[in-house]
Parts: C-alpha cells; sequence; structure tokens
C-alpha cells in the first residue's frame, strides 16, 4: 500500500525541489567543509593523525550503519517524518560539534551528526519520488538536486576555510543551525507525507555486523602505536564480520542490501570502481589541507581557495562525461577517467618528494585538478552505470548499494591513508599516502578493464 496524504508537487515544483536540495545539500558540505578545518581541530584538541582521521571517519561510519536503518523506517513511518527526524539529529549533532570541549566529544557528536544525515538525505530522495510521480519531472527534479550537490562538494572547502579563519571551526558545524530551522519550519507545510505501511522490513543484525566490520577495520588501521598482531587481529575479526554480514544477508529472505545484485562481473566493475574513486580521490581530499599546511605552509583560509582545484570539476566537468560514456563505451570511459585520477596522484608523490618549492607548488597544483577531473568524470556515471545493469525490480537496492559502497569505501580509505601517514610536520610524509591513493587509482583503471563490457549493450 501506498499512502500519499496530498499531491503538493503540481502546484509548487520549485519550492518543494528547493526544499529538498537544501536537505541533499547540507550533507556533501559538511564533508568538504570539515575536511579544511582539520589541522585547526587537530591543533585545539590534541588529535594526532589517527585523531583527525576519525573526526571524517566517525561520521562516515555512523551514516553507513544508519542507512541500513534509514531506509526501512521510512517507508514503515513516513518518508517526511523520517526527513525531519534525521534533521533535528543533524541539528543536534551540529551543535554538539561546535561546543565540543575535546576529541572523545566531537567524534560522539560527529557519529550523531552521521545518524542525523542518513535519515535527512534517505528522506529527502524518497519524498523526491513521492512529490513528483512524472518520471519526465522526477528526472528533472534529481538532476538539479545532482547540480546542488556538486555546488555544496566544491564551494565548501572554500566556505569552510573562510569560517574557520574569520570565526573559527567550530562555526562550520553551527553553520549548519540556520539551514536545520528553515527545514524543520518549511518541509510540513510544503511537502506531502508518504509510506509504505508493507514495505521492507528492519534488519537489526545486517546493521550490527556491517557496522562493526567497517568500526573494527578502522580502528585497527588507525592503531599506529600498537604491536602488528592487535592490528592484524582486528583486520581479520573485521573481514570475519564482513563475510557473517554478507552471508546473513544471502540467506535473508528480506535482505536490505541483496548481495546477488553485486554477483556479475560488470557490477563487481562498479563496486571496485567506486571504492578506487574513494582511495584516488575523495580519501585523498582530506589529506590534502593537512598537506598544504606542511607542504606549502598555507593558511586554513587559502588552503580552502586552493581547494577548488580538486572540487570545482565536480560542478563543471559531469555533463562531458556523459558524452564520452556513451562515444567510448563503459570500459575505456572508466579507464581513462581512473586513469586520469592515478595520474593525478601520481603528481601529489612528485610534490611531496620535491625538495623545491616551486616545484612542489606547481606539482600540487596539477596534481589536485588533474584528480579532480578524473573524479568529475567517473562519479556520476557510476551510479548511472549501476541502474543501467540492474534490473527494473532491483534498481532501488542497486541505488542503496552505491550508496553503502561509496561510505564504506570512503571510511576504509580515510583509515588506509590514514595508517600510511606518520607525522603531519613534514611535507615528505604524505607521500605514502598518496603512493596509495595512486595504487587505489590504477587497481580501479585494472577493475574497469576487466569487469566492465567493452559497449554498454554488453550486458
Amino acid at each position: 500500500m501506498h499512502d500519499r496524504s496530498s499531491l503538493v508537487a503540481p502546484q509548487r515544483p520549485s519550492l518543494i525541489t528547493s526544499v529538498l536540495g537544501l536537505g541533499v545539500f547540507l550533507i556533501p558540505f559538511d564533508v568538504t567543509a570539515v575536511v579544511v578545518a582539520l589541522p585547526g581541530i587537530a591543533g585545539d584538541l590534541g588529535f594526532a593523525v589517527a585523531g583527525a582521521a576519525w573526526v571524517i571517519d566517525a561520521y562516515s561510519l555512523a551514516l553507513t550503519g544508519a542507512l541500513l536503518a534509514s531506509g526501512a523506517l521510512a517507508d514503515r513511518f513516513g518518508r517526511r517524518r523520517a526527513m525531519l527526524a534525521g534533521n533535528i539529529v543533524f541539528l543536534l549533532g551540529s551543535i554538539a560539534c561546535g561546543a565540543a570541549t575535546s576529541g572523545p566529544l566531537l567524534l560522539a557528536a560527529r557519529a550523531l551528526q552521521g545518524i542525523g544525515a542518513a535519515f535527512l538525505i534517505t528522506g529527502a530522495i524518497a519524498l523526491v519520488a513521492g512529490a513528483f510521480p512524472d518520471q519526465s519531472q522526477r528526472a528533472r527534479v534529481f538532476g538539479t538536486i545532482g547540480v546542488i550537490s556538486g555546488v555544496a562538494m566544491a564551494l565548501g572547502p572554500t566556505l569552510g576555510g573562510l569560517l574557520a579563519a574569520w570565526c573559527g571551526w567550530r562555526w562550520i558545524f553551527l553553520a549548519n543551525i540556520p539551514f536545520c530551522l528553515t527545514l524543520a519550519a518549511v518541509v510540513p507545510r510544503v511537502i506531502a507525507e508518504t509510506n509504505e505501511p508493507g514495505g521492507r522490513p528492519l534488519d537489526p543484525a545486517g546493521i550490527v555486523l556491517l557496522t562493526l566490520s567497517l568500526g573494527l577495520a578502522i580502528d585497527a588501521l588507525l592503531r599506529h602505536e600498537a604491536p602488528p598482531i592487535v592490528r592484524a587481529t582486528g583486520l581479520i575479526a573485521s573481514l570475519a564480520t564482513a563475510f557473517g554480514f554478507v552471508r546473513q544477508q544471502w540467506r535473508s529472505l528480506n535482505p536490505v542490501l541483496d548481495p546477488r545484485v553485486f554477483a556479475t562481473a560488470p557490477m563487481i566493475g562498479v563496486g571496485a570502481s567506486l571504492t578506487a574513486l574513494q582511495f584516488g580521490y575523495w580519501a585523498t581530499l582530506v589529506y590534502l589541507p593537512l598537506f598544504l599546511s606542511a607542504g606549502l605552509h598555507v593558511s586554513m583560509e587559502v588552503a580552502g581557495v586552493a581547494l577548488l582545484a580538486a572540487t570545482l570539476p565536480m560542478l563543471l566537468v559531469p555533463l562531458l562525461g556523459g558524452r564520452f560514456v556513451t562515444r567510448w563505451g563503459w570500459r575505456r570511459f572508466f579507464m581513462a577517467a581512473l586513469g586520469v585520477v592515478a595520474s593525478g596522484d601520481a603528481l601529489l608523490v612528485v610534490a611531496a618528494l620535491s625538495a623545491d618549492a616551486a616545484i612542489r607548488g606547481i606539482a600540487t597544483s596539477a596534481g589536485m585538478l588533474t584528480i579532480g577531473i578524473g573524479a568529475a568524470l567517473a562519479n556520476p556515471q557510476l551510479g548511472n552505470v549501476a541502474l543501467a545493469l540492474a534490473p527494473p525490480a532491483q534498481a532501488g537496492m542497486a541505488s542503496a548499494m552505491t550508496m553503502i559502497v561509496r561510505q564504506a569505501g570512503f571510511a576504509v580509505s580515510i583509515a588506509a591513508l590514514g595508517a600510511m601517514l606518520k607525522t603531519t610536520d613534514m611535507a615528505s610524509a604524505f607521500a605514502a599516502p598518496f603512493v596509495l591513493s595512486t595504487i587505489g587509482a590504477i587497481v580501479g583503471v585494472v577493475g574497469a578493464a576487466t569487469l566492465f563490457p567493452a559497449a554498454q549493450t554488453e550486458i
């Protein structure tokens, strides 16, 4: 049964799109804006490399686990109610982040933010489908929201850097308050409630297994001072828990994430490419402000502007990706896009190892621009490929799977790069994580060459 309390979309489509777009805007903005403030946060709260990585991973880990629950709860109790509840939790988490006086308090608040973000974005995306039943209109709305998300990713570092430089890093979180209050006031007035009372059931065991697996892996990777046997035990436990999650989902009559969706070579290619992109671009983006501070001695304000080289392509390049993927086919396109990312990461390795300030500056700028272009080509197309490969009845499952793989890969890749970074005081120390980023992107190129069909029709 599908319940819709009222049909408001035809009367106010632009307003509804703007409101839902604002909800989506907050999620990527909160990631890219916080990245620039990591040096300041680490300095104020006494974080080492592992602590700085956990500032991002606490959010991503909580977001990933909560995504497994948010869809089922939104279907059962209402998508608008889920979005509003997520907005409130996100608001409380933002306030707690801004008020945090210690590292553990900030990490707990970041986890609260991540839980709220999961319900906020799940509810917003589901409400688009309910508010715009016409397929062509819905496609346009999703396109608009995609542009809004791109703007958030592109402007996040610059605005975050300016806020951190002028007002302090806490205001990156406190700046969410007026937007969350706006959503709380406007959403109930302009968007109708929809739900699916007979929707998929909640899966507490799956949520625990996936979250535990990712948490064990991140903790093991970031335990720099722990004996190797302790770190190895943590990674083995993580793999065992991940296997338990896959087995539990495979045997479930109503899986939250059906592993069969990724049981074909092209879909495995999608997962491999998504993970490679997390290593080659997204996790690298997290450590770039620390590198800019150590290698180029720039302020947070300048770092935020400099990062536009890596983020602005996300707004300008994706339309070209649609043309190239049609002309070249999936295999050649993703080989080329991930190859560009690998080239940019290699330039960052050169920058980290260079003793000449001019060469370091040129290589850093070129590397950031190159990884940004490659990621902007690949990132939006991977979601489209996943939907094209999945049977129509599993389109929603495929979309959920790609979102989970993105977030899980992001969390693990941040920890993996952090494990390679021994200190943030020397530019040369960043060569090791940038080498890992390069290897990750190259693995993605190999995966695209071997797993994707040459043409889009070869499914």
